[in-house]
């Protein structure tokens, strides 16, 4: 142990315990995003062994981000009600229970509940995470420097998912794509009373119930309309009627927020112009990993007759890219800043994806020469951006509203690829959205090297 370890902040809290709490909360965050894709690549054999059609496939593997999306702002408020630590626990014995139940589920219905609960867990673990983030590094120095390495966890967490869900499911089988999540949160609650402060409740706040209700089910029917329209037409009503209804709750949810003391969003909180173009990137950087990962697991399966596993293994130079970007991208925020940081990140990351859609989904064209140079481009830049922008998003943010921008960044990451995704779809979920995507980060980046 170095001397280094044995330093203390003004809470007593010495920089071992710091670190060890970092790795714990940052394994759980990455274990959310994980539990959200891992379910990607087994799909065809969940679809054959439980009979399920196109839509059912499409409404499972969606659950998960419905309540993990829906129910954010209000994970938020709790955490910042009752104390980030109390919310993560439950939030973690929730997601432990689903994840354990997933794999026993022997009827489509059975787990689709679980995704379901997985997700509401989820929406209670991502917010009081960063909560306990806040107290464990509570100088903005050192907790700027937490959310530099923070933001890149949850594209790591994706991209874990779809390197180890498919020899998993090879291997084995599907149900145990649901072990890893299932042992992080055991393993975290475990460890919580140990290794993370105790977060003081704010008895002042209060919850906004009518707010997190018309929020959660305007997001959640927003959301839900938007993933069916792979399978059912815009102009039919099991789109339009959830799609009319879901902006009907929000539009309500807008009004009522600026009626009443205590709100669940406070509408000034999203008018400060660095977090919102934050909160734009991190929606733009997530849907691009997402559609990447969409149409490239399908094109190396379908067209290029490639195995899971070998799908997989396909994303290790994605991984590693991820990995070396996100480690750089500490002390280039420290030199730079974190809005050029984005700003460069955000170009990178639109060069790969416009590479992806020129030259990646041609079976003609071996491996290394076309979907590799998109697939290192694309995360090294996904990683910068996202590590800038966590910092743009929690900076200067009081602490009693931790939980919220947790919340805000988390709903931004799931609700933002979902819209977003929806729409590139409609333009035929190929080549084209992915040079789409690369444009809308192309323009994103220019708003932030402009801001």
């Amino acid at each position: 142990m170095t001397a280094t370890d044995l330093t203390v902040d003004a809470t007593g809290v010495t920089a071992t315990r710091r670190r060890r709490a970092f790795v714990l909360l940052g394994g759980v965050q990455a274990t959310l995003i994980f539990t959200l894709a891992a379910i990607g690549v087994p799909l065809p054999e969940i679809g054959r062994e439980l009979g399920l059609e196109r839509a059912d496939l499409i409404l499972l593997s969606a659950a998960y981000g419905l309540t993990f999306a829906g129910l954010l702002l209000f994970g938020g408020r709790l955490a910042d009600r009752y104390g980030g630590r109390r919310v993560l626990a439950a939030g973690l014995l929730l997601f432990a229970t689903a994840s354990a139940a997933a794999p026993f589920s022997p009827t489509f219905e059975a787990l689709l509940a679980a995704r379901f609960a997985q997700g509401a867990g989820a929406a209670l673990v991502a917010p009081a995470a960063m909560a306990v983030l806040r107290a464990v590094f509570p100088s903005p120095a050192a907790y700027g420097h937490a959310m530099a390495t923070w933001g890149g966890l949850s594209v790591l967490g994706a991209t874990a998912g779809n390197l180890l869900s498919g020899p998993l499911a090879e291997a084995l089988s599907w149900r145990w794509t649901f072990a890893p999540p299932f042992v992080v949160a055991v393993v975290a609650l475990g460890l919580t009373p140990w290794l993370l402060p105790d977060t003081a409740p704010n008895r002042g706040r209060t919850l906004d119930l009518p707010g997190a209700l018309l929020a959660t089910s305007g997001l959640t029917l927003g959301s839900y309309a938007l993933v069916v329209t792979d399978a059912r037409p815009w102009s039919s009503a099991g789109v339009l009627v959830p799609l009319v209804a879901g902006a009907a709750l929000l539009g309500a949810f807008l009004l009522a927020e600026r009626r009443i003391r205590d709100p669940l969003l406070p509408p000034r909180f999203l008018l400060d112009r660095r977090r919102a173009l934050a909160l734009a990137t991190i929606a733009l950087s997530a849907c691009g990993t997402a559609i990447t990962f969409v149409l490239l697991s399908l094109h190396f399966q379908q067209e290029r007759g490639w195995s899971p596993s070998q799908t997989s293994a396909a994303f290790v130079p994605f991984a590693v890219a991820l990995i070396a970007s996100g480690r750089a991208a500490g002390p280039l925020i420290g030199r730079y800043g974190p809005r050029a940081v984005t700003a460069a990140g955000l170009g990178t990351g639109a060069a790969g994806l416009v590479l992806l859609g020129l030259t990646g989904l041609d079976a003609a064209i071996p491996y290394a020469y076309g979907p590799l140079p998109g697939l290192v481009l694309l995360p090294a830049g996904v990683a910068a951006s996202f590590a800038g922008a966590a910092v743009l998003a929690t900076d200067g943010v009081p602490r009693e509203q931790t939980g919220l921008a947790g919340g805000l960044l988390n709903t931004a990451m799931e609700f933002g690829p979902t819209v977003l995704f929806a729409a590139l779809l409609t333009l035929g979920g190929d080549a084209s959205s992915l040079a789409a995507t690369g444009a809308a980060l192309a323009v994103a980046a220019l708003a932030h090297h402009r801001g």
